[in-house]
């Protein structure tokens, strides 16, 4: 079974991200890119559909050229090679945009299964496995916390606010998961070193089959036309205990309408 599955660096969640005040697009060079913690579940998850099933599991990546950092971490993971797509054209390209992109660099991998988080940390549009799916033409499946693939049926628990839904689709079939579907591995040093030398095919616009006019923040759907610094997180209220401390913090409470 050839199984792609998505990859996106994101800013460190660990650091102050901001916007380019020019475009008030995310500004990626401000900060340490890292791999989105999400796309680690949906590379465990394609790598143990692999042990499972056979067959490879390919790397697909949109995103500029510091991407390279969380591609060879899918690879060091075990992945066993990789696509990357790089074009300054696509700066500034909206969820929808960025789903037909990648169906487009789709149409060059030959795959059964397509398996990706159900949200980034820069965006959490949360709308990307499915507008992917839609341009694929494909069944998609959202919200993963289980996945079974037999005889060309994928079959998975999808979280609900009570439980989850149990939903099948015939293959090929778009999957995106949740963090409880498993436990990312942490890649070996000899894996890591094999990472090194495993394929990365790097793709423009033009290889992808991708129109310049469908892509790009000139052409999004949606735009941001204002943006402003968070305010300083303010000073909490202390409240010192002489022996009334439980009925200042519940005075406190119910001055803000908590109780």
């Amino acid at each position: 079974m050839n199984i792609v599955v998505l990859v996106k660096q994101v800013p460190d969640t660990a650091t102050e991200r901001k916007l380019n005040p020019a475009d008030h697009t995310l500004d990626r060079a401000g900060s340490d890119g890292v791999i989105n913690e999400l796309c680690e579940y949906a590379i465990e998850e394609a790598l143990l559909q692999r042990e499972k099933h056979g067959g490879e599991v390919t790397v697909v990546s949109m995103g500029p050229d510091q991407a390279t950092d969380s591609i060879r971490k899918a690879l060091s993971m075990g992945a066993d090679k990789a696509v990357h797509l790089n074009d300054e054209a696509l700066h500034g390209s909206d969820a929808l945009q960025t789903a037909y992109a990648l169906a487009q660099t789709l149409s060059t991998v030959s795959y059964d299964l397509v398996i990706l988080g159900s949200e980034s940390t820069d965006a959490r549009t949360g709308v990307l496995g499915a507008a992917l799916a839609e341009y694929l033409g494909v069944p998609q499946l959202t919200q993963a916390s289980k996945v079974d693939i037999e005889d060309g049926t994928a079959t998975i628990r999808r979280t609900t606010d009570y439980g989850y839904d149990v939903v099948t689709a015939s293959l090929p079939a778009v999957v995106s998961v949740v963090e409880k579907i498993n436990e990312p591995r942490y890649p070996s040093f000899k894996l890591i070193m094999q990472a090194k030398k495993k394929p990365v095919e790097k793709l423009d616009l033009a290889a992808a089959g991708i129109s310049a006019e469908k892509v790009g923040l000139a052409n999004a759907a949606t735009e941001v036309t204002d943006a402003a610094p968070a305010p300083p997180r303010a000073a909490g209220t202390v409240v010192k205990d002489e022996g009334d401390g439980g009925v200042k913090i519940a005075e406190f409470l119910a001055e803000k309408k908590f109780v």
